[in-house]
């Protein structure tokens, strides 16, 4: 691919034998330059993916349908911009990612169908737990339930549901198009893969702070039950979604974690379909009701499929995440542009 032009930030060729220094790698204004704007381009996407969010007036709560029609627009509308911001970036920059934008932000068909299949996989090993827990406490057979979620109407009913689209679809696809797929290929030239990792969810997590601030806005709780639901887990698996609001720190927390954890999946496979789907089912079974299983009835298996759970994602989480099976990723090629090789997170 040709070189793009510029006397801006330049990263190193492939084809040099010789792995230089970052900052010998990374010339014009700087390394230091190079995160100062990319941390400003970070900040910038999310303030404005959350200010989108109040652009509309309104004494409505969130999960009004007007207020969810509403911020789907210009929720939409900034997430369709916000590969602009890369854009500009990389002109500031001077940056040569090697690969075109939509496929440093993880829009490819090289391994497609196991990026889509296996991270989702794994992440429904891990909620081996709440899943048995929800079939225990569902009062149709499995038949039924399959029947259920098959049938035409069920989807139809869903999707003319405004918070099923909003929880299911919409959050999950802008949220990670913005937070993984547009600020990792900037935070990763400066931080490195790893970092980038645990940097990026900062970014995710202080986004949904202004779930709490609505819930006390509407006194749909107070200041003390927000945090006791969420110290105690009383609350239904359906309520902890990452679009509910429990306590700032237990909300920052969780959404740190599991940015992490796409940001993750989102690195070793190279694809944004992976964490969106994901991040859709997170959505849907919400945070684990550990409380509910240690006082439900049948609490010795279900407490062992937790562990079981936990147990077989540590074990898998590695060889089903192997960059070999999803193709060249874009990030590395990257990385390796700019000397950095030997990246723990591209093997």
């Amino acid at each position: 691919m040709a070189a793009l032009g510029g006397d801006g930030l330049r990263l190193l060729s492939v084809s040099r034998p010789e792995r230089q220094p970052e900052s010998a790698a990374l010339g014009g204004p700087g390394p230091g330059l190079c995160c100062w704007v990319s941390v400003f381009s970070c900040l910038s996407l999310a303030c404005s993916y959350v200010g989108s969010l109040y652009v509309w007036k309104s004494e409505l709560p969130r999960d009004h349908p007007a207020v969810i029609k509403r911020r789907f627009t210009s929720v939409l509308v900034v997430s369709s911009l916000s590969p602009l911001c890369v854009l500009l970036w990389r002109e500031l920059t001077g940056i040569q990612p090697g690969t075109s934008l939509l496929t440093l932000m993880g829009f490819r068909l090289e391994g497609i169908f196991p990026a889509a299949l296996l991270p989702l996989l794994l992440t429904m090993i891990l909620f081996l737990g709440p899943l048995m827990q929800l079939s225990m406490d569902c009062p149709c057979d499995l038949a039924d339930g399959l029947k259920v979620v098959l049938a035409p109407r069920s989807w139809a009913r869903c999707l003319t549901d405004m918070r099923w689209l909003r929880n299911q679809v919409i959050a999950p696809l802008t949220e990670e198009l913005v937070f993984r797929a547009c600020m990792l290929p900037m935070l990763a030239p400066c931080t490195g893969l790893g970092p980038a990792v645990f940097t990026c969810p900062l970014f995710f997590g202080v986004a949904h702070f202004h779930h709490i601030f609505e819930q006390l806005r509407f006194r749909q709780s107070s200041v003390g039950s927000i945090f006791l639901s969420a110290v105690l887990g009383q609350k239904s698996i359906q309520v902890w979604s990452l679009e509910a609001s429990p306590s700032p720190a237990f909300q920052f927390s969780y959404t740190a974690v599991f940015g992490a954890y796409t940001a993750f999946l989102f690195i070793r496979t190279g694809h944004l379909i992976g964490p969106v789907l994901c991040h859709s089912f997170c959505n849907y079974m919400g945070f684990p009701a550990v409380c509910a299983a240690l006082e439900h009835p049948q609490r010795r298996p279900l407490l062992a499929g937790y562990a079981l759970g936990v147990g077989l994602f540590l074990l898998l989480l590695q060889p089903l995440t192997d960059p070999k099976l999803y193709g060249s990723l874009p990030l590395c090629v990257l990385l390796e542009r700019a000397g950095d090789s030997e990246a723990p997170l591209c093997s």
